[in-house]
């Protein structure tokens, strides 16, 4: 059975503004998450699900689905603040999403398989998406083994500011053992790459330094762990109007519960995105690259 690709675009992209999931960045107008598409079907993927806010579904459907709907199965759901589990009620003052792991767990009906998580505005690379799937397709019948894409800490960074990433820590067979989320790091002016701790002390860390980039595989029991995960966590953070439900939470909890282990697989990806509006021009030139360098045809669609 041939992998799901999930694909997060509810986000509405609040440091760069609008909805940059639809920004065309590619020779031919080409989106991002044209080019994760793209590259999940070479590399063996055999469906796509969007989640997505149900006020731009035409939008979406219009500009994103019509390019390649008609070369494999693609679902979209939608992520909405008052999905919630039987007893709780939303807060008519919450206007932040729910978070991550909210957004997967909208995905519960349309996906049986071992399946991929992503951003819709990350790109991962080719190499990204091939370990990956190789790695997914070894688990059909499997339970609680789980993977995530380890990038390089040194070829994740923007050009224009700090940026916040998940740092990994991972045992002697490579299995994920923790996720600290870091909201800032940079590299400095001398330059090492470095990360600001709790006391807000900068810290260097290794350019090679695994960290998660919300690129997930997991099997279809997670759906279950969230369900449950989520209750505990409205539990405490109802009222909280700015909390959110994260994946490496999650993640961290069935791991340092010993319900699942998670495979941190190595790549040599270059991650790049449009984290600040600064960002666009060098994304656009770096595709373009990409391009010249025959990695992917000037139109993918």
């Amino acid at each position: 059975m041939k992998p799901t690709l999930f694909v997060l675009a509810a986000g509405m992209g609040s440091r760069y503004g609008g909805l940059k999931q639809l920004d065309g960045l590619g020779p031919n107008g080409e989106t991002i998450m044209d080019y994760s598409v793209f590259d999940a079907i070479r590399a063996g993927f055999g469906k796509i699900v969007f989640v997505i806010r149900e006020s731009f579904l035409d939008d979406f459907r219009r500009k994103i689905l019509t390019k390649y709907e008609h070369l494999l199965p693609v679902e979209i759901v939608f992520q909405e603040l008052d999905r919630l589990p039987k007893g709780f009620a939303l807060n008519p003052d919450r206007g932040k999403p729910w978070g991550t792991n909210h957004a997967l767990m909208m995905a519960k009906e349309v996906i049986n398989e071992p399946f991929a998580v992503i951003n819709a505005d990350d790109f991962y690379g080719r190499e990204s998406f091939q370990v990956l799937a190789d790695f997914l397709k070894t688990l059909a019948g499997k339970k609680n083994v789980y993977s995530m894409v380890g990038y390089r800490v040194g070829n994740t960074l923007s050009e224009s500011g700090s940026v916040a990433r998940g740092v990994c820590s991972t045992d002697a067979d490579s299995f994920l053992t923790s996720v600290v989320e870091r909201t800032y790091i940079i590299r400095d002016t001398d330059g090492q790459i470095k990360y600001k701790d709790e006391n807000d002390n900068l810290v260097a860390i290794d350019e090679s330094t695994p960290v998660s980039m919300n690129m997930w595989g997991f099997t279809p029991e997670y759906f279950d762990y969230s369900e449950e995960h989520f209750v505990d966590f409205l539990i405490h953070n109802q009222d909280n109007l700015k909390a959110e439900f994260y994946i490496p939470s999650v993640v961290n909890d069935l791991i340092s519960n010993g319900v699942a282990r998670v495979k941190v697989l190595d790549t040599p990806s270059k991650w790049f995105g449009v984290t600040y509006a600064d960002d666009r021009a060098s994304v656009v030139a770096k595709i373009q690259e990409l391009v010249n360098q025959g990695e992917y045809p000037a139109k993918l669609f």
